[in-house]
């Protein structure tokens, strides 16, 4: 239904859509392909879509990238721009920008590494003619993830031994020919099926040490459950990534609704992250028709010491604010055991930014989506130490019986104060808690006119120190940069 279409979320105009694919920014542009069923709204004839950004924030959808044929499916995967052509596929002055794909034979269910060419900035392809480049003879190796690794001037490549829950790293000068560097298998492996890896370094609080990521989306994975992504912190050698083991099992998300998260390669402006806003439990089924699957807003990803550990932080990119209307603000607003009613704007498309003194009650926070019998709380339990988000009343799960509950992230208070931002569209909830170690991605389906915002507090008194509401408009309505 058109009423849970996404504002300010990228959904395609029609047809089913998955994974993030080929995320890379090339001559000012960041594109965006994406899996994509060009004859349906479920899942099936995986093919590539393609969008394309100057901001992050206003997308323009063009037309189908690379097409599944008669005899494969063009599953997920990447894409760089070859600038010193490496690989021979174009030419110095004119830098081939090369997809990197698993190309799943529809005869057999073989699944293997493939290449196609666009020399034109992503609008044409051809799909090269000696494909595939890298083949094992699995039916479980797929998503690969290609970068230029400047240590020993040669690509990089991670890729899942999805049945065997293992990450292989090979390399190569031409984009062509692949050796087998090293296989990550680690001790913590969750799940039954790893997709789509992700391997890159970040700063240590900004300036310090870089240490490497490694993000694995998993099925069945997650605290929520169904599909997940999950993320290792070490050291990449140029051939082995070595995890650290000071603790237990990572997740990128703690929502129900962020899967196959990967980051945009040759990024000038830092490592930014998106994923799928759906969960492979209820995904063929969510209550639209003639669109189905978007993805989340795109995300600014650092490390950052937090209470003496290492963590993977996420922000909103600082772009979103080129697409704010109306902006609200209030300060100390106590809330005593009520719901406060009359404080803020009602919308459909909106972003809360709030710093929230506890005092003394149980839980506190804010009602989104709000109207007969509707609403998604999203709130800090003091007792648990855990911020939340309750969708048990959001709107329509009669789809799956899988989509209903609470999602919750441990997060500690800074000196008794929560800090959220929270985004909040026509059909999906992002929530960022402290600063960004915390997320809860969440689906909703509640009616057009559920549109009210409150402030709640339960077992005592919350001050609700400083809240900004801002309205968000779509993404369509204004032109790119």
């Amino acid at each position: 239904m058109e009423s849970y279409r996404p504002q300010f979320h990228f959904s395609s105009a029609r047809n089913w859509m998955n994974d993030p694919n080929g995320l890379v920014h090339h001559n000012g542009v960041y594109h965006l392909f994406f899996q994509c069923n060009p004859a349906g709204n479920t899942w099936g004839n995986m093919s590539w879509g393609h969008a394309v950004s100057d901001d992050l924030v206003h997308w323009e959808e063009l037309p189908l990238a690379i097409s599944h044929d008669e005899e494969e499916e063009v599953f997920s995967g990447s894409a760089v721009v070859d600038v010193e052509n490496t690989s021979g596929l174009g030419t110095r002055e004119r830098p081939a920008m090369v997809a990197i794909y698993t190309s799943r034979a529809k005869a057999t269910g073989r699944q293997a590494q493939s290449l196609a060419v666009s020399l034109d900035e992503g609008l044409s392809w051809t799909k090269y003619a000696d494909n595939p480049v890298l083949d094992i003879g699995s039916t479980d190796f797929r998503d690969p993830k290609v970068q230029w690794f400047e240590p020993t001037s040669s690509w990089l490549m991670s890729v899942s031994n999805s049945a065997e829950r293992t990450v292989a790293f090979y390399s190569s000068r031409n984009l062509k020919d692949w050796v087998l560097l090293s296989v990550f298998s680690p001790a913590l492996a969750v799940g039954d099926v790893w997709e789509c890896p992700d391997l890159f370094p970040l700063p240590i609080d900004g300036d310090g040490p870089d240490t490497w990521v490694l993000v694995v989306n998993v099925v069945p994975g997650g605290i929520a459950g169904g599909s997940a992504a999950q993320y290792f912190l070490g050291d990449f050698d140029g051939e082995t990534f070595v995890p650290d083991d000071d603790e237990g099992i990572r997740w990128v998300d703690h929502g129900k609704d962020y899967y196959a998260a990967v980051s945009w390669e040759g990024d000038p402006a830092g490592r930014h992250m998106i994923g799928w806003m759906n969960n492979w439990q209820y995904a063929n089924a969510t209550p639209t028709e003639s669109w189905r699957g978007a993805m989340s807003t795109p995300r600014r990803m650092s490390i950052r010491t937090v209470g003496g550990r290492l963590r993977l932080c996420q922000e909103p990119v600082e772009q979103l604010a080129r697409l704010s209307g109306s902006t609200m603000s209030t300060h100390l607003v106590r809330v005593s055991d009520a719901i406060v009613r009359s404080e803020l704007p009602r919308g459909t498309a909106y972003q809360v930014q709030a710093v929230i003194d506890a005092g003394d009650a149980e839980r506190m926070g804010f009602v989104v989506r709000a109207g007969d019998d509707e609403e998604t709380r999203v709130g800090f339990d003091v007792a648990r130490g855990a911020m939340y988000v309750d969708r048990t009343r959001s709107g329509d799960h009669s789809f799956s019986p899988d989509f209903p509950g609470v999602q919750s992230v441990p997060l500690d208070l800074h000196d008794g104060r929560l800090f959220l931002r929270i985004l909040i569209d026509r059909s999906s909830v992002e929530v960022f808690g402290g600063v960004g170690e915390a997320v809860i991605s969440d689906l909703i389906f509640p009616a057009l006119s559920s549109d009210g915002l409150m402030m709640f507090a339960e077992g005592g008194a919350a001050t609700f120190e400083h809240v900004t509401v801002r309205q968000l408009s779509s993404y369509r309505t204004a032109s790119r940069r």
